[in-house]
């Protein structure tokens, strides 16, 4: 049996996996691994079980590591950007 993982753990693991979802070339998959994040994080931060939470922190960390991967291909092999990113850019600009 694991220990539960601290608040604070548990936030570095949030920020790391919003920075490796983040990485991603393309707009779809980038928008895509953002608001899973954000919703496995969302029930995460509730649960009271200390036992859902460690295998779910255990889980989380096998998946950053996935995703990190994943982002280094998709980096080499991301296509042109799409209309929306571009109109998304021309706005910020201004």
């Amino acid at each position: 049996m694991s220990t539960q993982p601290t608040r604070k753990a548990l936030l570095g693991l949030y920020g790391a996996t919003l920075r490796a979802a983040r990485s991603f070339k393309s707009y779809n998959f980038r928008n895509y691994f953002l608001q899973r994040t954000r919703d496995n994080f969302r029930t995460l931060l509730v649960e009271n079980d200390p036992d859902k939470v460690s295998r779910a922190y255990e889980q989380v960390v096998g998946e950053l590591a996935v995703l990190k991967r994943s982002a280094i291909v998709n980096q080499l092999y991301a296509g042109p950007p799409l209309p929306i990113e571009r109109q998304g850019a021309a706005k910020g600009s201004v």
